[in-house]
């Protein structure tokens, strides 16, 4: 019996964008995690004594060029080199334009494939290892001409980074279909390039295994590898965790509560409920509230207290972090707003749709933002449509912040 470690995607060292915006010592945690999703893979695959670790695509993260990633992954390897695992890896989009990745003297157990494609043996198992490269920064065409014809008579897997048909959120790179997987003759097809992991085939297998850590909200939940078992022939799988962090999201309905120590009473259960839930070392949780509440009002007021309030709710379990605190909020009370705020609030809703205020509103927000450094303009906004968001979510919440004062003023 055999056993196998299919990974991909792992993006060491991948930069944080808005958090490290706003919270310093979460953005480091979160960086952190990469790496420790990486020992853990590591981890596993020494405990299991697994033959070989597969490593599909985007080991590393962009062009950024750093000494400290390379040495701490020569490091890794070289811990499975020392219990004689194999490793095979295939460059993905975002290794072909690291320069990491090319000035890297690999550990003699590493076999890297190039772009031309070629195989190689598992020891002296009779399993073959096929895979080919992304040879620059864009494969727009199938890779699935360049692989050999399989082994006769051997487990035979092959490595390909992809996007298949297409995923929403990914590059449409090296694009194939299951079915051209399928009728090229392989036992197994370990995928990298999509961040969701998913099974496409079981006969054969073709399997996705998904990032083993997520970076942001919008890749929540826990993360995993995928093991990898042949025994007499026969090819298994299994989904081994390996996040560090978790993000996850945590929607309260606050409809009717109607004090303040009630309100923090049932975001307290709500946080300590997902503590218990987590699946990985610590998570990192974006709280919205929803709802009709009296308190409506005074929680858009007050919103920076209650950050720092919901903040220190998730501290107090121990193992969660506060990402954002997002406000879906009506007030309860509504009618005893008076009637100047309720004529505010139309007009400031009519003023935000008109096309010559949205302009100089979004004039003001680039102006503004133009004092940063360009690194961190290009994260913030790096297109129009992020501009326009940003300038209708600025605009919006200052006049919510408006009439939640008036209303504390005639209170």
């Amino acid at each position: 019996m055999i056993k196998i470690l299919h990974t991909a995607d792992v993006h060491l060292d991948s930069p944080m964008k808005s958090l490290a915006l706003r919270d310093g010592a979460l953005a480091d945690t979160v960086r952190a995690a990469t790496r420790g999703a990486f020992v853990r893979i590591v981890d596993i695959a020494l405990a299991d004594s697994v033959a070989a670790v597969l490593i599909a695509g985007d080991l590393f993260d962009g062009a950024e060029r750093s000494a400290k990633t390379g040495a701490f992954l020569v490091a890794q390897l070289d811990r499975l080199a020392a219990a004689g695992i194999l490793v095979f890896y295939i460059k993905g989009n975002h290794d072909a334009e690291n320069p990491v990745s090319g000035d890297t003297v690999w550990p003699d157990n590493v076999h890297l494939f190039d772009g031309r494609g070629g195989k190689a043996q598992i020891g002296a198992h009779d399993i073959w290892v096929h895979g080919v490269s992304f040879s620059g920064r864009h494969a727009p065409e199938s890779l699935v001409p360049k692989f050999a014809a399989p082994v006769a008579g051997a487990v035979n897997i092959g490595m390909l980074h992809t996007s298949l048909a297409g995923a929403v959120g990914h590059d449409p790179y090296a694009p194939c279909s299951v079915a051209e997987l399928r009728a090229a003759g392989f036992d197994y097809w370990a995928l990298g390039h999509v961040h969701k992991r998913d099974i496409h085939s079981e006969a054969p297998w073709i399997v996705m295994p998904g990032i083993p850590q997520g970076r942001d909200i919008g890749e929540a939940g826990p993360k995993s590898a995928t093991m990898i078992t042949v025994d007499a022939g026969a090819v298994t799988i299994a989904e081994i965790p390996t996040s560090r962090v978790e993000f996850l999201a945590l929607n309260l309905d606050v409809s009717g509560t109607g004090d303040e120590a009630g309100l923090r009473a049932l975001i307290r259960a709500a946080l300590a409920g997902a503590a218990n839930r987590l699946e990985s070392q610590s998570g990192v949780v974006r709280v919205t509230l929803r709802g009709a509440t009296p308190l409506g009002w005074r929680i858009v007021r007050d919103q920076a207290q209650w950050h720092e309030t919901v903040a220190g709710l998730a501290r107090d379990t121990g193992v969660l972090w506060l990402d954002k605190l997002k406000l879906e909020i009506t007030d309860g009370a509504a009618a005893s707003s008076g009637q100047a705020a309720g004529e505010l609030a139309n007009l400031m809703t009519g003023i935000l749709d008109e096309p010559a205020i949205a302009a100089q509103l979004q004039a003001e927000i680039e102006a503004m933002i133009g004092a940063l450094p360009t690194g961190v303009k290009a994260r913030m906004l790096p297109d129009e449509d992020a501009t326009r968001a940003l300038t209708r979510s600025v605009a919006e919440n200052g006049a919510a912040q408006v009439l939640a004062r008036m209303k504390g003023a005639g209170s």
